[in-house]
């Protein structure tokens, strides 16, 4: 059974959908993949075959394949557009076409209005869809939210755990000081990750300094770092840029605590990833985060700095009175989400 997986997100693994992508095909080839013949869409096929060998067969992304005219002209049996965003659609209809949706997003961040391009690409996606597969339940609910959703097989498949495999010996270490037991948070500098909060949060705190990784070389990124120059926070918010795996799991392994208080996400991979280490995580109440954190996680109900600093205290003095008991919780609500879970699933959808 030939099937095509549009997975060309994947040379960015700094991203979610980069590491989404990387993660399950990582995951899918230590499976029987037997009766699958497997075509993984990338920008750098000689890349990905030195990372997963002769398992899959490879084919070059070009951007020129965004037209219909240079679309790809083999047919497939199954076609797997990986994440709704993809551009690269097939020449000749499969006979089976899956799209995976992470988040609609965009709606909220670009337009409302239906006739807007990037809401019209995505009603072809959907129109286009036999079946349609979201990380979270919320990612279900804010499609059909904004959407004529096809009368097609839905299923929620959720994401596995980044931080599945922890680097033994590991040798990283940070190339500045860090004077103070440290809070950590990680991902894209973008508005709804709403990293400001947690600077403006630490005005107030004395006892421990921020870390913050991700490309900051963004809008966002350049406003973070005016606020911390403008309110003389140097010495109190780091911001390391992006960071490999393992400088990230150096961090999540030594924080005192993970803060994610992102206003818009679809899954949102970094709380399981701390989680992992057994940390305290702190999260926002908001879109599909208590989905994923369940009740190993600790959430806010605002984003006032004084509230945010009071709340974190209070939060981190109950954990510490019981640790074993948190943290046994927490390692369980990490271990729940594994890629080869995902990959097994998504797999039998093929099949």
């Amino acid at each position: 059974m030939r099937i095509f997986l549009e997975s060309h997100n994947i040379k960015n693994k700094a991203g979610g959908l980069g590491t989404f992508n990387f993660q399950l095909i990582n995951a899918m080839r230590k499976l029987d993949l037997k009766g699958l013949d497997i075509t993984l869409n990338a920008q750098y096929p000689k890349k990905l075959k030195e990372e997963f060998g002769s398992v899959f067969r490879y084919s070059k992304y070009k951007s020129l394949e965004r037209y219909f005219i240079f679309r790809k002209k083999r047919q497939y049996y199954v076609w797997h557009s990986l994440n709704q965003n993809t551009k690269v659609e097939p020449f000749y209809k499969p006979k089976k076409y899956i799209l995976t949706i992470h988040d609609v997003n965009f709606v909220e961040e670009v337009s409302k209005n239906m006739n807007h391009k990037v809401n019209k690409r995505f009603i072809s996606k959907l129109n286009r869809a036999d079946v349609i597969t979201y990380i979270s339940e919320f990612a279900k609910k804010q499609t059909h939210q904004y959407f004529n959703v096809p009368n097609v097989p839905e299923y929620v498949i959720y994401n596995g755990n980044p931080c599945e495999e922890i680097i033994e010996n590991n040798t990283f270490q940070p190339d500045f000081e860090i004077a103070k037991p440290f809070l950590y948070s990680l991902g894209d500098f973008i508005p709804r990750k709403n990293f400001l909060s947690l600077v403006k949060m630490m005005k107030y705190v004395d006892d421990y300094i921020l870390i913050i990784s991700g490309n900051n070389n963004k809008e966002y990124g350049e406003e973070i770092k005016q606020y911390i120059q403008k309110n003389k926070l140097e010495n109190k918010v780091i911001l390391t840029g992006i960071v490999d795996d393992a400088a990230k799991q150096y961090y999540l392994k030594n924080c005192s605590a993970f803060l994610f208080p992102s206003i818009r996400e679809g899954f949102g991979l970094p709380p399981i990833e701390a989680m992992m280490f057994e940390k305290p995580v702190f999260l926002s109440k908001l879109t599909s985060l208590p989905e994923i954190g369940g009740d190993a996680a600790f959430y806010w109900d605002k984003f006032d700095a004084k509230y945010m600093k009071d709340f974190l205290y209070e939060s981190l003095e109950q954990f510490n009175k019981n640790p074993d008991f948190y943290k046994k919780k927490i390692s369980e609500r990490a271990n729940f989400f594994t890629w080869e879970k995902a990959a097994k699933q998504y797999l039998e959808l093929y099949k």
